[in-house]
């Protein structure tokens, strides 16, 4: 810019120059609105990335919403930046799905390229890269402790996870606040986690505890394995070996501890199993010692299989000194633990450290009165002190801190949450025996102690985690008795710590993890299973325990707190101290198995990388030969293959070689749901799979479908934005609708230019055709409007229409009365279902004679005669349809009606409109006068008429058939099998053809028509719902005969045998296809299927049968067919149907003494206001007649029944739905008395009670008292009445369950609520509200049996095969826990006897 001096003399722009650079700063700022204005318009694409990499941040969402043109490159910059990690130390992977897809750090792919979609969430994962967590891109140097972290980095993994899914912990443990340094990823701590399999915290905690002994570790990479002498698969100490070469070279984060556990002899389920981890370590080091006795290794290396004694094992004494006299006795044992105490048993105060424990340990007892002890010297029983004293402490010392113990109040197992300290630097000197020399007086009695090796001999010693004598613990084989050693003289005995083994949780479980100071520079870490962090000495004196509030003598059994549970100390020895082997000292074979370990990591990586790049994807391909069927697949392709290459692999996957030839295939893009052809791939044949299909994916929202063409055709190319459309064409000369055509077309297209490109398609003329859009279930659209466009109209991707064309006057008539929509509503409206008839039951007829003729032999006789001729009927109208099927199969020019499989509708159906052919005109009345005198001639045959048997709306089929659960039990018939092999022959009739012209009845579900069809269908009427008659049956429009008041409409309604595939329709049982409106209703249904099955409507019933063949009565006549669909199977069951008011009842007896108290006697009916003791009178001849029993009116009661327990007793001048409520598939409880009933009144309660005689060790049989009040003096004054026993020695309780509520007789005494301090039955804990309660009573001076071991032990048996058998429980069992076991075979050996 040029200047110029002002008058100032100072240097001044030009007033040009000036202006310029104004118009220079207004173009710039120009330029960029317009380019704010144009990001604006831009399509933003919403990215949600859930940070994977810790638990920390894992329910922690960053939200980016980004311009669609930015590439993958910037979006890895954006979500470095917003996660504060370095760019490049992580990866990103489309989440939402299983299998997750990475994407390209480096591409340069916009985001609308690579996959993701504007206007919608984008959920991706932000995951480890090669293993590594990513690095942390602010204050990467900050240490331990460091106060300038901040709150969210800080306490990550220290103490419980507050991770999903957190296996191998209890959920009923809080963790505490600890402020834990930063968690840092692997590269910085330099150390591996292990994957917690399930429930393997405890074993994760002891692993890396032995890989972090310098000892342990070195000697255990000394060991060479000897592949010819074992399988590596089983063998401990090699998985152990190659476990720790892992934990110290691999780059991963954590590793997996299965190839372990496997050696172990564990399965699956072992893992989910909760141990203790002191009980592991003993049951390892038993293991490992029993592997190594089995080889001989002496000459390879320094390791014996002495290892786990040289390091872990010590020696006590275990004495008695007789305070008389002097005399000592002792013996000397090995330990590889010291249990501490944490509290003193009967104490209220814990030991406040390891040292007091310690001393107590060591603190002799004196065993006086009652407890002296027997000097051998004294010969008599003389006061004496025992204890133990440590002869010899082990290199590795292992303190177990006793924080499990029993709750002997609550019998429960609890934790001892109270503050416990340890040091450092633990001196035990002050805790060692001095005393080698022996008195004379002395005796020795030394024993090796193998047998009970890792275990101290003394009480205040025992193992809380100890089986019972029915559990065998530990390795499944016999132990070895150790070699005794010569006793060390004591040296420096200072010990320093360096693992704490942390339980967090309760005595009902917990979570395990171990706090480890690495020897090579004194730093602490926390190793919890798969996070390992840094931690300092604040962090390890919080696990000191301390539970905060007050608490009685023990802490609840459930109080969850984080404390320490085992220390290991290791000796201050600068000759033994050793330190970790670096890698270029490791023996040859560790390097070799090194090599071998990282090459299959580097090719579990490779493969890894290739699962990152591969594109999943749904793959269909409608089979030319497989049944042309839509098949389904998962193609599984890398992103850089071809679409060629893609299309090859499909080819093979879906088995087309030999059927179609690889060029007449091709790949397009699919939408299954709408089954909608989206667009196909021309000349992209060399295009890699990932750009075609957006990106590594192993999901994405559109399939891909593989489509064939026969040689002499041409693929149609398919374009993004156009819609697809299935083309039915309608004859309505012949009244059948065709298989679909499908064509393309697009949504800005008018219809005038549709009907153009459907004429092309169909050759049928644009001119006189009218095209229907079924746009959805019933809803038809008729496309009229010349200039509107598809869009307008609703098309979407898949769509399907009808179309007819011709000159017929129908065109003149509007829609919805019009022939094509008679034709497309009855076309959409059809079902097809399958019939079961029953067979005609002899008895049926012997019986309905009877009760119309009156001579029993005569009416045998001629029911015979009238069975066959209903059974020739029946046959003579099969063959008539027959010939009526072939009569109208030559009048029509089309074949018989089949389903089309593409609509699920049968494409021929005959119509009932004036304007069909003569020919079919004829042959349906013909059927629909047929189907009556066939009805008539049935009737007749019967030996009845209009006012006969079968009309009899009261006649009872005491053979009828039983109906729901009885049904289900008992079925008679097999079910109908779904497939079946259509008959050619049919008949079709119309519902109601001989009543005239009908309207649509009443109570259409609203899911069987559109409103405008309903509408047109019942213009001028109103939809009724009679809902208090619902539970009844029928409906207010129906008479007593479910006969319709109302005029109905002309409903479709077709059948035709059919024979069943499987066999089932024989031995007499006729089977019959139905194509029948489902608009029609179930009266209307029946009454079209009475030819069929040979009687009334009123005299069988409808059955629907469900996919797991059980059978429900359908009884609701004003319903329509609306809920059943294609294929659906019905049953038909003779027996009469039920009329308005009615309900049917199942009765079970009541037979409170017997082993089995509920008895199924019949199915019956009962009618609303009937009274009890008229629906008793109609029972006694059914009872008499079906179930041999002959009752007096009086001598039986009525009452309810809820599952098995008896309830309210009902009175015989009680009226059904007034007093008592009833419903269908009612069910009651028939009670015989024993003498007069003695229940009155309402206001009466009677109760079933049972005496309990604790002498004889028996329940006498129920007794039923009945009670004027809800007093609790009354009941006890009835139960001494019947009893004799005292009022006041008299003691009762409510039964608990079921009824009977049977108990054992060993736990009635002290199991139940005996005497409750209550006055009244109502109130709790009783609750004695209604009749049937069960009331236990007895002598509270009788004492029970006294019994020997074997005689209750017969009892017990006794009680257990008896209450097993009623299905009630036994006693209480805890869940018996699992004995941890290590099996050197390779698994455990299943006993031959169990089961």
């Amino acid at each position: 810019m040029e200047m110029v001096p002002s008058e100032e003399n100072q240097l001044v722009p030009k007033e040009g120059m000036f202006w310029s650079c104004r118009q220079s700063i207004f173009d710039e700022m120009k330029k960029r609105f317009s380019q704010i204005e144009n990001a604006s318009e831009e399509p933003r694409v919403l990215c949600i990335v859930q940070d994977t990499t810790n638990a920390k941040t894992v329910n922690e969402r960053l939200t980016l919403n980004l311009p669609a043109s930015t590439t993958l490159s910037k979006l890895f910059e954006d979500v470095a930046h917003k996660a504060s990690y370095v760019n490049g130390t992580f990866d990103l992977a489309w989440g939402k799905t299983g299998d997750m897809g990475s994407l390209d750090p480096s591409s340069e792919m916009s985001l609308t390229e690579s996959g993701f979609e504007p206007g919608k969430r984008n959920f991706l994962q932000l995951t480890d890269k090669d293993g590594e967590q990513p690095r942390i891109a602010s204050d990467e140097s900050g240490t331990a402790g460091s106060s300038g972290l901040d709150d969210s980095s800080q306490e990550r993994f220290i103490g419980p996870l507050p991770r999903d899914c957190t296996v191998g912990c209890s959920s009923d443990y809080s963790s505490p606040s600890y402020s834990y340094s930063s968690i840092l990823n692997k590269s910085d701590t330099g150390y591996v986690g292990l994957v917690n399999q399930a429930m393997t915290c405890y074993l994760n905690s002891l692993l890396q505890t032995l890989f972090m002994t310098p000892e342990f570790r070195n000697a255990l990479y000394n060991w060479e394995f000897e592949e010819s002498e074992e399988d590596p698969v089983t063998s401990i100490p090699y998985q152990l070996q190659r476990l720790f070469l892992l934990l110290q070279t691999s780059k991963k984060r954590a590793i997996e501890t299965t190839d372990v556990t496997r050696s172990f002899g564990w399965d699956s389920s072992e893992a989910w199993q909760q141990h203790d981890v002191q009980e592991l370590c003993r049951v390892m080091f038993d293991a490992l010692e029993q592997k190594w006795k089995q080889t001989e290794q002496q000459q390879f290396s320094p390791l014996t299989a002495d290892l786990i004694n040289q390091l872990y094992q010590g020696k006590l004494k275990d004495y008695v000194r007789c305070l008389e006299c002097g005399y000592e006795s002792w013996r000397i044992d090995t330990y590889l633990d010291i249990p501490l105490v944490i509290r003193p048993f009967g104490a209220s105060q814990a030991y406040g450290s390891v040292e007091e424990a310690l001393q107590a340990f060591v603190q002799p007892e004196t065993l006086d009165g009652a407890n002296q002890y027997f000097c051998e010297r004294c010969k008599k029983k003389c006061d004496a002190r025992k204890g133990l004293r440590f002869l010899h402490f082990p290199y590795l010392l292992t303190l177990q801190l006793k924080r499990f113990d029993f709750d002997y109040t609550t019998m429960h197992r609890i934790k001892l949450n109270d503050r416990m300290s340890f040091p450092e630097e633990l001196d035990m000197g002050p805790f060692i025996d001095v005393e080698d020399e022996k008195s004379p007086q002395t005796e020795s009695c030394t024993d090796s102690g193998a047998e009970n090796e890792g275990s101290c001999h003394s009480d205040q010693m025992s193992n809380d985690f100890s089986a019972d004598d029915g559990v065998d613990e530990g390795i499944c084989l016999d132990s070895a008795s150790s070699t005794e050693r010569v006793l060390k003289p004591k040296s420096s005995l200072t010990f320093e710590l360096f693992s704490v083994m942390v339980h967090s949780g309760s005595a009902a479980g917990g979570h395990y993890y171990a706090c480890i100071k690495s020897f090579s520079d004194g730093q602490w870490y926390s190793f919890n299973d798969q996070h390992v962090s840094k931690i300092t000495q604040e962090d390890i004196r919080k696990t000191y325990g301390g539970s905060s509030g007050s608490r009685g003598y023990y802490s609840s059994a459930f109080a969850s707190s984080t404390n320490a549970y085992m220390l290991i100390y290791r000796l201050k020895d600068p000759s033994r101290n050793a330190k970790y082997l670096d890698c270029d000292d490791f023996p040859e074979h560790i390097k070799h198995l090194v090599q071998r370990e990282k090459e299959s990591e580097e090719q579990e990586k490779r493969q890894r990388e290739i699962e990152r790049n591969t594109c999943k994807i749904k793959l269909f391909c409608m089979h030319p030969v497989k049944m042309m069927a839509m098949m389904e697949n998962k193609l599984e392709v890398h992103k850089d293959k071809t679409l060629r290459e893609a299309t090859e692999m499909a080819y093979k996957l879906m088995e087309l070689d030999g059927v179609v030839p690889l060029d007449c295939c091709r790949l397009v893009k699919y939408d299954e749901f709408h089954e909608y052809l989206e667009r196909s791939y021309e000349g992209e044949d060399d295009t890699p799979m990932g750009l075609l299909l957006g990106g590594v994916k192993s999901s994405y929202m559109f399939d891909l479908l593989l489509e064939t063409r026969r040689a002499e055709q041409v693929f149609q190319p398919y374009k993004p934005g156009e819609v697809m459309v299935k083309v039915h064409v309608v004859d309505l000369k012949t009244d059948t609708i065709a298989p679909p055509v499908s064509i393309r077309a697009y949504l800005n297209q008018s219809i005038t230019e549709f009907k153009q490109l459907i004429a092309q398609a169909t050759e049928l003329s644009a001119e006189t055709m009218r095209v229907v859009l079924e746009r959805c279930y019933n809803d038809l659209r008729l496309l009229y409007v010349p200039n509107k466009t598809l869009k307008a109209e609703g098309f979407f991707r898949s769509n399907k229409v009808f179309v007819e064309s011709s000159e017929s006057p129908d065109h003149q008539v509007t829609f919805t009365d019009s022939l094509l929509w008679k034709l497309l509503d009855r076309h959409g409206n059809t079902i097809r279902l399958f019939v079961s008839l029953p067979v005609q039951s002899p008895g049926t007829n012997r019986t309905i004679c009877q009760k119309v003729g009156g001579d029993t032999e005569e009416c045998s006789e001629g029911s015979k005669g009238n069975r066959n001729s209903v059974e020739a009927i029946l046959e003579e109208s099969t063959e008539k349809l027959k010939n009526l099927s072939l009569q109208q199969q030559q009048g029509s020019s089309t074949s018989d009606s089949q389903k089309s499989s593409d609509t699920s509708d049968f494409e021929h159906i005959e119509s009932p409109s004036p304007s069909q052919e003569p020919d079919s005109s004829s042959v349906s009345a013909v059927v629909a006068v047929d189907n009556r005198e066939l009805e008539n001639r049935i009737r007749v045959a019967s030996g009845g008429s209009d006012g006969g048997a079968y009309s009899d709306p009261e006649t009872q089929f005491p053979g009828e058939e039983r109906s729901d659960s009885e049904v289900n039990n008992d079925r008679s018939t097999s079910s109908v099998d779904s497939d079946i092999l259509s008959s050619s022959h049919s008949s079709d009739t119309l519902c109601n053809a001989d009543s005239g012209p009908i309207q649509l009845a009443n109570g259409l579900d609203s899911h069987s028509i559109t409103s405008s069809r309903r509408s047109k269908a019942n213009e001028g009427k109103k939809e009724t719902w009679d809902t208090a008659e619902e539970d009844s049956g029928t409906d207010s429009e129906y008479d007593e005969n479910g006969k319709s008041k109302a005029e109905s409409y002309y409903l479709y309604f077709r059948a035709e045998p059919y024979a069943q595939e499987d066999g089932s329709g024989e031995g007499g049982q006729k089977c019959v296809l139905v194509h029948v409106d489902k608009r029609i209703t179930l009266s209307a249904f029946k009454q079209n299927l009475e030819p069929f099955v040979g009687v009334t409507s009123t005299q069988f019933k409808v059955f629907r049968v469900y996919a797991n063949n059980q059978e429900f009565e359908s009884v609701r006549l004003n319903e329509t067919l609306s809920s059943f669909s294609d294929d659906n199977k019905i049953t038909i069951r003779l027996g009469r149907a039920l009329k308005k008011g009615e309900y049917r009842v199942k009765v079970y007896q009541l037979l409170v003494n017997d082993a089995e108290p509920c008895k199924f006697l019949i199915d019956t009916v009962f009618a609303k206001g009937m009274t009890v003791k008229q629906s008793k009178e109609e029972l006694m001849p059914q009872l008499k007649d079906q179930c041999k029993l002959d009752l007096n009116i009086d001598k039986f009661r009525l009452r309810k029944k809820t599952w098995k327990n008896p309830g309210t007793v009902f009175l015989d001048y009680h009226v059904y739905e007034e007093d008592i409520n009833i419903s269908s598939n009612w069910e009651v409880f028939l009670e015989v008395l024993d003498g007069p009933e003695k229940m009155k009144s309402m206001s009466q309660l009677a109760v079933l009670t049972r005496r309990w005689t604790p002498a004889q060790m028996k329940l006498e049989p129920f007794q039923e008292v009945v009670l004027e009040s809800s007093s609790v003096e009354e009941l006890k004054e009835k139960l001494s009445e019947i009893s004799g026993i005292p009022l006041e020695n008299l003691e009762f309780a409510k039964g608990r369950g079921t009824f009977p509520c049977d108990i054992s007789v060993l736990e009635i005494h002290q199991d139940l609520d005996w005497n409750p301090k209550v006055s009244t039955l109502n109130v709790w804990p009783l609750y004695i509200c209604d009749d049937g309660a069960v009331v236990f009573y007895r002598d509270s001076t009788e004492e029970p049996m006294e019994q020997s071991e074997d005689e209750r032990n017969e009892l017990m048996k006794k009680e257990s095969s008896r209450l097993l058998k009623t299905g009630h429980r036994v006693s209480y069992s805890p869940r018996k826990e699992k004995a941890l076991k290590i099996y050197l075979d390779g698994g455990p050996v299943k006993d031959p006897g169990q089961d």
